[in-house]
């Protein structure tokens, strides 16, 4: 554990580093952090926060549906602000649980593409030869391939290994390792660089000199040389994961409808859109919209702040 001392020291350290001054002479750069931060929050505590729990089928009533949003309509109702739809089911309680979602599967389909790019990477990297050549290879051939198309084909073969019933109550996880498969190749290649640099360096050849393994010479003196890169692209693959899922749902091939995301909800609304019940898909669309480009700012952001030739 720290001492009260260090964390006082790391902070005094935190409050003078470039980055820190390059955030808050940055106007944009603050309000995008604060609606990043103000949507994951609610998302969060959407359970405590939701005015109703929109898929449990014991609250829902068909005569609740499809009432328009209270400023929208005389016809709307205080209990649903955001309206609700075709099944009586408030909108805005099924954004913040769609919401709650969508950054599930986007945090975790990064963790697990920074975990499978930056091993491959280091092990490519620091060992070279014919494993650097077949990694590399792979990552070549994949980069060939928009990263939608293959999440599509990774799900579609696991629709094809089991049945329907089973990838329903495992959705979660395949949609999780579709996109992260979809993904890891930028983080190896950029890994694989910053170590082919770091790997001829004094320091590295001192630690061979005094026997230290290839493991822990990449993890614990490699590795964390080459993370500022990593940091800048899980930031900015974060918004593109939300929006895969998102597409991925919309298709009708993510999360099912039972554990709807952003996207699931926007699929649904669009079947009644010409309907004229446009509540249903443009809240969840334009909430999609703000935390994709509220991350985004922030990527933009840090890859700035990151890069030396800018300082």
């Amino acid at each position: 554990m720290w001492a009260d001392t260090d964390v006082k020291a790391w902070l005094a350290r935190a409050a003078d580093s470039d980055v820190w001054w390059s955030f808050k002479s940055s106007t944009l750069t603050i309000v995008a952090a604060g609606a990043t931060l103000l949507i994951i929050a609610i998302a969060l505590l959407s359970p405590l926060l939701a005015p109703h729990t929109p898929f449990d089928p014991a609250t829902l009533s068909l005569s609740d549906g499809l009432k328009p949003p209270v400023f929208w309509s005389a016809d709307g109702d205080w209990t649903f602000p955001l309206g609700t739809d075709d099944q009586g089911r408030d909108v805005l309680s099924s954004i913040m649980y769609g919401t709650r979602l969508s950054l599930l599967v986007g945090f975790a389909s990064v963790v697990v593409a920074m975990v499978l790019g930056i091993t491959l990477g280091l092990l490519s990297g620091y060992l070279g030869g014919m494993l650097d050549a077949v990694i590399m290879r792979v990552a070549d051939v994949q980069l060939t391939f928009p990263a939608i198309l293959v999440a599509l084909l990774i799900d579609g073969v696991v629709r094809g290994l089991i049945s329907v019933q089973r990838h329903d109550e495992i959705a979660i996880y395949v949609i999780v390792g579709a996109i992260g498969l979809s993904f890891w190749v930028q983080y190896a290649r950029t890994v694989r660089s910053s170590v082919l640099v770091e790997k001829n360096k004094e320091y590295v050849q001192a630690a061979r000199v005094i026997g230290l393994s290839p493991l822990l010479i990449m993890v614990r003196h490699v590795l964390p040389n080459v993370t500022g890169p990593v940091l800048v692209i899980a930031t900015l693959n974060l918004g593109l994961a939300i929006i895969s899922e998102a597409t991925l749902s919309f298709l009708g091939v993510g999360l099912p409808s039972t554990e709807p995301s952003l996207g699931t909800l926007i699929r649904l609304g669009n079947e009644v859109l010409q309907s004229g019940d446009w509540w249903i898909t443009v809240f969840p669309g334009a909430t999609l919209a703000a935390l994709v480009l509220a991350v985004n700012l922030l990527g933009d952001w840090l890859r700035d702040a990151l890069n030396p030739k800018l300082r």
